[in-house]
């Protein structure tokens, strides 16, 4: 469940920041949008959420691949074309990552733009 408590945290985040929750765990084969939201301007962003408990591999901004953030645009590119109809609307991907426990390690939020 480390990654749901992860999850969780993120969701909380982006909700104290005003975004509203649209769609957690979005799957598509060979790829997945951990939470989809929308800010109080409409604009749509779809978050992958990193967590990393202890630094010995890396930080957790390091353990997304290149390969992950093709994934993701691809999940987000079905997201907008099968849910809303559309791919043309105003979005952008970022990174949510937390170093330490899913609890109390430091979040912070990277725009993939």
């Amino acid at each position: 469940m480390k990654g749901a408590d992860a999850e969780d945290r993120a969701e909380a985040h982006l909700r104290a920041l005003g975004r509203e929750i649209l769609h957690r765990n979005y799957r598509i084969p060979g790829g997945e949008i951990d939470l989809v939201s929308r800010t109080p301007q409409g604009v749509l962003v779809f978050t992958e959420v990193r967590q990393r408990g202890a630094s010995r591999h890396g930080s957790a901004a390091e353990s997304v691949t290149p390969r992950k953030l093709a994934l993701m645009h691809r999940a987000a590119l079905t997201y907008l074309t099968r849910e809303l109809g559309r791919d043309d609307l105003p979005c952008h991907l970022e990174v949510l990552t937390i170093d330490g426990p899913a609890a109390t390690g430091t979040l912070r939020v990277i725009p993939l733009d």
